[in-house]
């Protein structure tokens, strides 16, 4: 009998009505330290979800759009769900959450999934044979840590990925700035309403984390499980020649020909 969502879900899950401003929204999601919120109907039903990159959107905490505005409908999910089909479809979607209803009829909420509930279930073994390099995102976006955040902001709202990053003049990696770094300082939303201009340094995290692409995707799994770190860049010769995220492993497990 294999897994199933109502082993790895995340149960009383915070989430917002569809008619609450997008800033609580945010509020929620940078408290929580959460990738989404499913949208719920005045009746608790579940009508959508509003995801961490949507919240990169708003650029003033006087906004008073309400979050029915920010919406996107999302595939759900049944606590006898297997975390396989699950994850096959986070890869075919590629959204944050997936709420967890008790049927499709009856879309009362029950719990939320996410793919770092999936990754925490993974036995690395199952990655035995696989290299770093065959998993990894090549020549990622980077930046300095002397450019503007903004910079980083804007570069998140055109790609759909959670971290960049950091390197120096000779393109050694040097930290790592996340989405959700920025969107618990309102570092973005800061620099775009003022004249201000706050620098990656500011909210890069170090120590960076790194593998060579010729190391084990098994390992690479290992370490980010060990250390609860999302992404680890892939380092050959000083260069940074690439990324892994969580998604990555799961699409190396889960995903097509798998």
């Amino acid at each position: 009998m294999g897994v199933s969502v109502e082993d790895i879900m995340s149960k009383d899950p915070v989430s917002v009505e569809e008619g609450n401003f997008v800033t609580r929204a945010r509020q929620l999601i940078r408290d929580n330290q959460l990738r989404g919120l499913p949208i719920l109907s005045a009746e608790g039903r579940v009508v959508g979800i509003v995801t961490d990159r949507d919240m990169l959107r708003i650029s003033s905490t006087r906004s008073n759009v309400t979050v029915s505005g920010f919406s996107v409908e999302a595939p759900l999910v049944t606590p006898k769900t297997e975390i396989s089909e699950a994850a096959k479809l986070f890869i075919s979607s590629n959204y944050a959450i997936l709420p967890v209803v008790a049927s499709s009829e009856d879309r009362r909420l029950l719990g939320v999934v996410s793919p770092i509930d999936i990754f925490k279930k993974i036995d690395p073994e199952k990655l035995a044979g696989k290299r770093a390099g065959d998993a990894m995102t090549r020549d990622p976006k980077t930046c300095t840590p002397q450019d503007p955040v903004t910079k980083v902001w804007d570069g998140m709202l055109d790609s759909d990925f959670t971290g960049m990053p950091v390197v120096d003049e000779k393109e050694k990696p040097v930290g790592m700035i996340t989405r959700f770094d920025i969107i618990k300082t309102g570092g973005a939303r800061v620099a775009k309403d003022t004249k201000d201009v706050m620098k990656v340094e500011k909210l890069m995290t170090t120590p960076l984390f790194s593998i060579s692409s010729e190391s084990s995707l098994r390992d690479a799994a290992r370490m980010m499980l060990e250390r609860d770190i999302g992404r680890i860049t892939v380092v050959d010769d000083g260069k940074l020649v690439g990324i892994i995220d969580r998604f990555d492993v799961i699409k190396a497990i889960f995903g097509e020909g798998q």
